[in-house]
């Protein structure tokens, strides 16, 4: 069965390589749209089911792979930042704190729909004013959600990380290789 991730991001591209999954992509084009009182881990859900069924329209007969992350501080979901000035902002409220983020997938196909969220505890150390303006210059934090990359420079920066990596990242590997065998999208020798 083709498998199409319905995703932009290179880490999810990535993430999907190590595991050894052939897949083409196809973007979702329509805005999200969230309804209103939904809680972080029905935002993330209901977000990577967005932009899976948009692709699963357009590849009726494939298995469909959406995803989305969302990083939250206080309670406060930190998108991406506006601007590098924003970066320099939220990286001085999560430094010697702890984040939690968010990721949720969803695997549908006609017929069958599996959603699922993970969640991951970040905690950042310390950093200098210093230290956060050069993360900032080099431009990595400035496409994702919480300003930082845990795969790049903003590793240095991590302290400790209570769950899977690969949330953090984007993509938990480990629920969505359960996810794509329920599905019967994939087997366990790749035959």
């Amino acid at each position: 069965m083709e498998l199409i991730l319905a995703s932009q991001s290179p880490r999810r591209r990535d993430i999907m390589r190590y595991m050894g999954l052939k897949y083409q992509t196809e973007v979702c084009t329509e805005p999200e749209q969230t309804p209103a009182g939904l809680s972080v881990s029905e935002t993330v859900m209901h977000l990577a089911k967005q932009k899976a069924a948009f692709a699963l329209r357009l590849h009726p007969d494939a298995c469909v792979i959406g995803a989305d992350t969302i990083v939250v501080l206080d309670g406060e979901i930190l998108g991406k930042p506006s601007s590098p000035d924003d970066a320099v902002r939220t990286l001085n409220r999560m430094q010697g704190r702890t984040h939690t983020v968010y990721t949720g997938v969803a695997v549908l196909k006609a017929g069958y729909a599996d959603v699922r969220y993970d969640a991951t505890r970040v905690r950042f150390r310390p950093m200098t004013e210093k230290e956060i303006r050069w993360y900032v210059s080099t431009g990595e934090p400035l496409d994702k959600a919480g300003s930082y990359g845990v795969q790049g420079f903003g590793s240095v920066f991590v302290d400790s990380i209570e769950g899977n990596y690969f949330t953090v990242v984007g993509l938990p590997a480990p629920m969505l290789y359960e996810m794509l065998l329920n599905a019967e999208a994939i087997t366990e020798d790749r035959t």
